[in-house]
């Protein structure tokens, strides 16, 4: 096996984003493990493992990476910074047409390289391999409570960033007592599983569906945990089956009705897909009957399946108003507002755990296929785009890049 020379890339988005794909001691297990790969990590003062951790572990630093055959990072690589004919792997945010890295997509093509988005990265069965899914869900739901607490003044939480790491967050949990509110999460995934953990490390009741709906004013905390079977439904009343759904989102209804009347804190943590319906209209969240107050949109799919998310927060700047008489952005915590938090890189709260666990998935799922000559079926699946081409999973984009 010819020898793979593998960069860990600087992260130069902004906002900034301190999170690696491999932490130092994984960096070095890989050596141990594949004497055939060489690791260089490029130069950076801004992640959350530093650069003299890195040289502690054996790694090389390097600023220039353009001898690298596979380029690894987070988030989105800035245009100017490409380097053409290279395999890239990170979180391009290209792959559902999103309209604000058109251009991004257009450069890797133009510029012959082989991106592979993490989100694409799948099993036989379809299933995602790797994410930083649990860590948005802790992070997302710590903040939607925040969100909430300062809306209310019922409830005072420090920010997640400000803990040294998820043990020291647990720790304080185990003082804190969350006052009566409705709490509704949507999902099943990473995501849901995450938001779902920090409710019950600070003890908020789980209910059914239906007890949930039959609270009108609670004496304490509670939550819902709702599937997509229980937001969505056939407009013609077929049965929900959940592979129909999936390719055919377009023949079913929202039914959330129920739940915007009845919740003070919604966390949004489910996929959506730009076909299918979204949860509740903007005309219906101007409807006196809408009672959700607070809404921590985890997903962050702007204009999405919570079409008040109009945009994205920061982690600096994490709360923004949306006014339902106006259809526009307001400051947040106005008596007639509804007040999102939609951070759109929740893990960077928690970079050290994040990054070690999503280290761990890449060495147990995706590095062997990577490395392998020729490289795996999920890695072929996963390339949106190689020598100036889409990928053939991705052909749907052709318009969409030529546009």
């Amino acid at each position: 096996m010819a020898t793979v020379k593998i960069g860990i890339i600087r992260e130069m988005k902004t906002p900034p984003d301190s999170r690696v794909v491999l932490t130092p001691a994984q960096c070095s297990a890989l050596k141990q493990q594949y004497p055939d790969v060489d690791i260089a990590v490029q130069r950076s003062t801004g992640r959350c493992y530093t650069d003299a951790e890195y040289t502690s572990a054996g790694i090389t630093l390097a600023d220039d990476m353009t001898d690298r055959d596979i380029l690894v990072g987070v988030k989105e690589v800035p245009i100017d910074a490409i380097i053409p004919n290279k395999t890239y792997l990170c979180f391009s945010h290209t792959h559902k047409k999103q309209l604000y890295n058109r251009a991004l997509l257009q450069a890797f093509i133009e510029k012959g390289v082989k991106l592979i988005d993490y989100e694409t990265l799948t099993n036989a069965k379809g299933q995602r391999v790797i994410a930083f899914g649990r860590f948005a869900g802790l992070v997302g739901a710590h903040n939607g409570l925040l969100t909430w607490g300062k809306r209310t003044g019922k409830l005072n939480l420090k920010r997640v960033k400000d803990y040294k790491d998820f043990a020291a967050l647990k720790e304080d949990y185990k003082t804190i007592t969350v006052p009566p509110l409705k709490i509704v999460i949507t999902g099943n995934g990473r995501v849901a599983k995450g938001a779902k953990e920090i409710l019950d490390l600070l003890r908020i009741k789980q209910v059914t569906k239906e007890e949930y709906l039959q609270i009108e004013k609670p004496t304490e905390a509670v939550y819902v945990l709702l599937k997509t079977p229980d937001i969505f439904q056939h407009k013609a009343g077929q049965p929900f089956y959940f592979s129909h759904f999936k390719e055919n989102p377009e023949d079913y209804a929202s039914v959330f009705a129920p739940f915007a009347q009845s919740t003070d804190l919604l966390i949004n943590a489910i996929f959506w897909d730009p076909k299918a319906p979204r949860y509740f209209s903007l005309e219906e969240m101007a409807d006196p009957k809408f009672k959700i107050t607070t809404i921590a949109d985890i997903t962050c799919d702007i204009g999405g399946s919570v079409p008040a998310t109009l945009r994205a927060t920061t982690i600096a700047d994490p709360f923004m108003g949306y006014d339902p008489a106006t259809q526009q952005e307001t400051v947040p915590f106005q008596p007639n507002s509804i007040d999102i938090m939609s951070i759109d890189n929740l893990p960077n709260e928690l970079p050290r755990d994040a990054s070690q666990a999503f280290g761990e998935m890449f060495m147990e799922h995706v590095l062997d296929g990577l490395i392998s000559t020729p490289q795996s079926d999920m890695i072929a699946r996963a390339t949106i785009c190689e020598d100036g081409h889409l990928g053939k999973e991705f052909g749907y984009l052709e318009g969409f890049v030529e546009d």
